[in-house]
């Protein structure tokens, strides 16, 4: 008997429906190669759909109390906190994560929902009384309309709850493309989004490669595009998007660089940095990529390796696993090619994680911690986002040449120090030109009250996701300068200036 293999839905207009599309991808198991189900690249007409979908229940969303759309993110976060442990089973099994991980994943996306549930006291205006005589001033913060979001396969769950919980929240309507390698976790957030109230229309979904990509970019009712991904697409869609009169905030590639100076806390650093460089398997924009040792810190690379061997590799299910499988067989193939130019380079492999023995899923795409030293700049190791468990190490003998190392890398994702002195910390904090900046952390994301800010070829647009720069994002300012008169005022005489008096 032939095992039927389940399909991903669409979401319009609240229905979860089946693709007429002739084009599909399967969803595999990357631990194990099963197949898991088999995703749609929807069709124009079904994006067109959605769309209008999202642009007629704008009509009515727009003007929902935002008390009310409160609770429903009061009730969503309680949903999700109640199925968490189904989401990350989901979520280890078509991306290959952690179980550990994967409810890390969820939960930073949750905070983002609970974020959305105080858009009361995010979305406030301003006023200003007595501007002139008798003339207040005042702000409205409107939603835009219809919106989108495109996201990556290394965050399915907390990607996604970056954008349509506060784009819906702030008044909008939204179309979400998920990733087509592991849309499955994504589509059962949006089971517990329309339990938690959110009407037909307000959040639709699409699934699809290249076409639908472009098809949100030109579709002339989306209003604002949000994109989370590769430097390579997300270039295409803020110039594709931007070019059709959207709004548009691309995050993208990132080279991750830590200082380490000698009086850092030895073994606390060598934790923070074997986690961030290899932890999710390297699969975070955030991942710490580059190491550079300064002084007499350069001895600590046997620390490293040491640090490095201790963790395990096996599958995300399995109890105890520190590094789970690549997300796909052409990443593992790009992963370990990257290894072995970064030898052919002349770097300097202390530790090769290729091929690593995994009982029992000897066909998963599993590469363990590989650490890299005497790199150099001009090395593709160094000069391209790997994505895998890979640690580029390089030396600097003192803190100045290592930041202007950092400085001069095009990508200005994320960056830390370790150390122990306040001066060093501040001096690094004052003079690194990165968004996101770690003092004794490696992964400095900031939590919901603030804004993700990744700097120069890293992002493109004004706006982070989520915090108070979403806001902004998701809405249009409206001004508002207002003056009344009591019924016996007497005329005044005609003013022909712009001056308010």
């Amino acid at each position: 008997m032939t095992r039927s293999i389940p399909t991903v839905k669409l979401l319009i207009d609240g229905q979860f429906i089946d693709s007429t599309t002739q084009q599909w991808r399967d969803v595999i198991n990357p631990a194990t190669q099963e197949i898991l189900a088999q995703v749609p690249f929807a069709t124009a007409e079904e994006v067109d759909r959605a769309v209008a979908s999202a642009q007629a229940a704008f009509k009515t969303w727009r003007k929902t109390p935002i008390g009310a759309r409160a609770r429903i993110f009061l009730k969503y976060q309680q949903l999700i906190r109640d199925n968490m442990k189904e989401l990350a089973a989901i979520l280890t099994a078509e991306q290959g994560k952690t179980l550990a991980d994967a409810e890390g994943d969820v939960f930073r996306g949750l905070e983002v929902v609970e974020h959305a549930a105080g858009i009361g006291n995010l979305q406030l205006g301003e006023l200003a009384n007595n501007v002139a005589g008798g003339v207040d001033t005042y702000t409205l913060l409107q939603p835009l309309g219809v919106c989108a979001g495109i996201t990556p396969f290394n965050f399915p769950a907390m990607i996604p709850l970056w954008m349509f919980p506060m784009a819906i929240a702030t008044g909008n309507t939204f179309v979400l493309k998920p990733s087509e390698q592991d849309p499955m976790v994504t589509m059962r957030l949006c089971e517990l989004a329309l339990e938690a109230g959110v009407p037909p229309g307000v959040l639709n979904v699409v699934h699809g490669g290249p076409d639908v990509v472009n098809a949100i970019c030109d579709h002339p009712d989306i209003k604002a595009v949000s994109f989370v991904g590769s430097t390579k697409v997300g270039t295409h869609v803020y110039n594709r998007a931007s070019q059709a009169g959207k709004r548009v905030q691309c995050m993208m590639g990132a080279k991750n660089h830590a200082i380490v100076l000698p009086d850092a806390h030895k073994e606390q650093s060598l934790n923070a940095i074997a986690g961030a460089a290899f932890g999710a398997a390297g699969q975070r924009c955030m991942a710490l990529s580059v190491v550079v040792l300064v002084g007499e810190a350069q001895q600590w690379i046997p620390d490293l390796v040491a640090k490095a061997k201790t963790l395990k590799v096996n599958a995300g299910v399995e109890a105890g696993t520190d590094v789970g499988p690549l997300v796909s067989c052409a990443a593992l193939d790009r992963v370990s090619g990257l290894i072995e130019r970064g030898v052919a380079e002349g770097a300097t492999l202390e530790l090769d994680g290729r091929n690593p023995q995994v009982a029992g899923y000897e066909n998963g795409n599993f590469v363990g911690p590989t650490l890299f030293s005497g790199v150099t700049t001009d090395m593709s190791i160094y000069r391209e986002e790997i994505f895998g468990p890979v640690l580029c190490v390089i030396a600097a003998e003192t803190m100045d040449e290592a930041i202007e190392l950092i400085n001069a890398n095009p990508n200005g994702n994320g960056t830390a120090i370790f150390t122990r002195s306040g001066a060093a910390a501040r001096h690094f904090q004052e003079e690194i030109d990165v968004g996101q900046v770690g003092i004794n952390v490696p992964i400095p994301v900031p939590v919901p009250m603030f804004s993700f800010t990744g700097s120069r070829a890293s992002k493109l647009g004004d706006l982070g996701p989520y915090g108070k720069q979403v806001v902004q994002f998701y809405t249009q300012t409206k001004t508002v300068t207002e003056r009344w008169f009591d019924e016996d005022a007497v005329g005044s005489t005609v003013n022909t200036t712009i001056t308010l008096k």
